[in-house]
């Protein structure tokens, strides 16, 4: 019988480690510690840097990969790394969340290729916000490259998400957070990503990020095969920050708290309806990966 797996399309770290690093073992440790927790494959997400520094990062992730192929890892409980998600640094200043948006550049198709150049093989996802300048031919190129273009980080309106929709996004990136928010005279990236039954969307099911009813919310409207459980998690995330959230000095939340085996485990507590959410840790980041 063939393994269910749990996928976590976004994850930046857990316990100490993070993908700002230039040794692959930090990688490696991710993956182990996630694995641990019952995660059967993950995507590590880049920050948005400077091109050099996130070049950097993607190299390391590389290697990390192909140690993965080549040593003899029966004896780990490791994750599997499936590829990168590239968390910018195509996004908008005024939705930069917890991003350091000095980092964030033009989405120009020079800036693109100096990015990814040499990493096209390991890239499965890159967020955008839609509305920046160009950014509808940009969407188009990459998808046509067989990268996922998800839009996040976003001042869109309801309009400029459906532009970049029909350019050829395929998801947005944590949804309701760092974006546009949705207002009765204009429902923004928000509320197309609810209404449209096509675009997937990611969701952070920690008790922090999104009101329970707003959770509540989401499932009601959207189509249940589109709906995709995320951690967002980050070094400062660890086993026991899950009744805590993780934020800075200034109360700013920094990523998600919980595993998303502990968050969909939370939901089901809770009352949502288990086969559902069941699939948007497994079939629907799949489906989402391979289309």
């Amino acid at each position: 019988m063939t393994k269910t797996k749990i996928i976590d399309i976004h994850i930046h770290g857990i316990n100490g480690y993070d993908t700002r690093t230039t040794v692959e073992d930090h990688i490696l440790q991710i993956a182990e510690i996630m694995g641990s927790q019952g995660i059967s494959e993950i995507i590590p997400t880049i920050f948005p840097a400077t091109i050099n520094v996130m070049r950097a990062n993607l190299a390391v992730i590389k290697k990390a990969m192909e140690l993965q192929k080549t040593e003899d890892r029966s004896q780990k409980t490791e994750a599997k790394i499936i590829g990168v998600h590239l968390e910018g640094p195509f996004l908008n200043p005024l939705k930069c969340g917890a991003l350091n948006a000095i980092t964030f550049i033009e989405p120009s198709e020079y800036n693109f290729k100096e990015l990814i150049e040499g990493f096209e093989d390991i890239i499965k996802i890159i967020t955008i916000a839609p509305e920046i300048n160009h950014t509808a031919k940009l969407i188009k190129k990459i998808t046509d490259m067989g990268i996922i273009v998800s839009m996040g980080h976003s001042d869109a309106t309801y309009v400029e998400a459906e532009a970049g929709f029909h350019a050829g996004a395929k998801g947005i990136t944590h949804i309701f957070n760092a974006m546009r928010g949705f207002h009765h005279r204009e429902l923004g990236i928000a509320g197309f990503g609810l209404l449209n039954q096509d675009i997937y969307i990611e969701v952070i099911a920690d008790p922090y990020h999104l009101h329970p009813q707003t959770l509540e919310l989401i499932f009601k409207i959207k189509n249940p095969e589109r709906i995709i459980l995320i951690s967002d998690s980050v070094k400062e995330t660890t086993p026991f920050t899950k009744y805590q959230g993780v934020t800075n000095a200034h109360g700013k939340l920094l990523g998600g708290c919980m595993t998303i085996a502990e968050s969909s485990k939370r939901l089901i507590e809770i009352g949502f309806d288990k086969d559902i959410i069941m699939k948007c840790i497994t079939e629907n980041p799949e489906r989402y990966l391979i289309q």
